[in-house]
């Protein structure tokens, strides 16, 4: 698969098969993502590859009530970071410039079309208790957990768990803004 073929084919799905994540492939996703790019090569992102039983189900509990969707998902990846991992650039005549958040987004943008060209889905989702998945993964005091990116290999059926929206939105892919909204030459319009 291409890069704009994994592009196009990137969905936010909400309903999974229960088949495991292979092993390799994991590992291939961990090696791979490190190479996204970051403030003066920081790396400011930590991945937490969540497959096994015990540890899965004590991060499937932080999952607030309309991302129960998300149950039948064989792996959850958490996303974590912290400030001082990165570059904080500071001026007098501007406020500091973090980039830890960014740099963390690059590396989970990497790591959502890395899955994707694999025939997965893998869709960040922000309803969770941020400490209740904090804990499950055991990250260090003060790293926060800026994601969680549900991942699993989409199920033809859509999950009897799925509001009507969600339903729609698997069946159909939810209309996007227009390029020209979103992006512009030379200068914002006025």
């Amino acid at each position: 698969m291409e890069l704009k073929e994994a592009i196009d084919a990137r969905r936010a799905y909400r309903s999974f098969d229960p088949d495991p994540v292979p092993e390799t492939l994991v590992h291939d996703v961990m090696e791979r993502v490190r190479l996204a790019p970051s403030c003066f090569n920081n790396q400011p992102w930590r991945f937490v590859f969540v497959r096994s039983a015990g540890p899965l189900a004590a991060v499937k509990a932080a999952l607030s009530r309309g991302n129960a969707w998300a149950q039948a998902a064989p792996m959850i990846v958490a996303v974590l970071s912290r400030r001082d991992l990165d570059c904080v650039t500071e001026s007098p005549d501007r406020p500091a410039r973090e980039y830890f958040l960014f740099d963390t987004g690059m590396a989970t943008a990497y790591l959502q079309l890395l899955l994707t060209e694999a025939g997965l889905v893998a869709h960040p989702i922000a309803g969770y208790s941020e400490s209740t998945a904090a804990e499950a993964v055991g990250a260090p005091e003060g790293m926060s957990v800026v994601s969680l990116v549900i991942v699993g290999r989409r199920s033809a059926e859509p999950s009897p768990l799925l509001s009507e929206k969600q339903r729609a939105g698997e069946l159909v892919r939810p209309q996007r803004r227009p390029a020209d909204e979103l992006a512009c030459i030379d200068r914002y319009p006025a």
